[in-house]
């Protein structure tokens, strides 16, 4: 699951939607809402989320967070180091090979590490 997919199962639950009544609101399929909802689907389109802010009546803090989920919610990630140096490329591998195999409260803690960093960059 992605924090995407889990926030837009909640605010679907919130509003009593099903996934058919939401996905034609937003002209999608069910199965594409199924799929962000589950993790099978990565990051929407800007436009998409921006009209799932409106469904929703999402604005100011509660959508920039939305938003802020969906650009984390990418399933599929490419590192490219191939202007870094030795160590980044094998971070970069290290990270490849050792998350899918950690538990979330170590992601979580990897993630929180990474957050602090960037805020320092």
């Amino acid at each position: 699951m992605t924090p995407f997919g889990i926030r837009l199962r909640q605010l679907r639950g919130e509003k009593g939607l099903t996934l058919a009544v939401l996905a034609r609101t937003l002209g999608v399929t069910p199965a594409y809402i199924s799929q962000l909802e589950n993790g099978h689907k990565g990051q929407p389109s800007t436009v998409l989320v921006d009209q799932i802010c409106v469904v929703f009546g999402l604005i100011w803090d509660e959508a920039e967070a939305l938003k802020e989920m969906a650009r984390q919610s990418r399933v599929r990630v490419v590192i490219d180091t191939s202007q870094s140096g030795p160590e980044a490329t094998r971070a970069a591998n290290l990270m490849a090979e050792i998350l899918p195999r950690i538990d979330d409260d170590e992601a979580r803690l990897m993630a929180e590490w990474l957050e602090d960093r960037q805020k320092k960059l």
